[in-house]
């Protein structure tokens, strides 16, 4: 399959920067996927954690994550996802390794392990140099959108 760029990520996920964390598909099929976030020292949290020593915030590494997971059910959706969107409704098993740098290629490889009508799981691993920086479970629902009231449940 072609690699999708930036532009082919952004018609899957709903994310705008500064909140988009995904630079590039590089690999999937319909239930695996590999993808990155190239780091770099602009992004706005390295603003206050830490200036003089700069580390990406686990839950910025999990939220990269999450949204190569969500890439990965948009593709296996495919045209069923039409305008609907993945929202994360649990996380299970978040491990961190090594902290994650400025100038580091943060790559997850993801694999869903099980789908439903309205909801999935997955497991994936981020990497910095083929190093295991940080892994975990993510927990979604599909749906159109949520109403202020509605609550997420799984």
């Amino acid at each position: 399959m072609p690699e999708i760029d930036i532009f082919g990520v952004k018609e899957i996920l709903k994310q705008r920067y500064p909140f988009l964390m995904v630079d590039r598909i590089t690999d999937y099929d319909d239930s695996h996927i590999t993808g990155y976030k190239n780091v770099t020292i602009n992004e706005p949290f390295f603003q206050g954690h830490f200036p003089d020593d700069p580390v990406m915030p686990g839950v910025m590494i999990l939220e990269s994550m999450g949204q190569v997971t969500s890439v990965l059910l948009g593709i296996h959706l495919g045209k069923e996802q039409g305008k609907k969107i993945a929202f994360l409704t649990g996380i299970d098993k978040a491990r961190f390794r090594k902290p994650v740098r400025p100038g580091d290629k943060l790559v997850t490889k993801a694999e869903l392990t099980n789908v439903r009508s309205s909801s999935a799981k997955a497991k994936a691993k981020a990497y910095v140099d083929d190093e295991v920086v940080a892994e975990a479970e993510f927990l979604t629902i599909v749906a159109d959108t949520l109403a202020k009231d509605q609550e997420v449940s799984n």
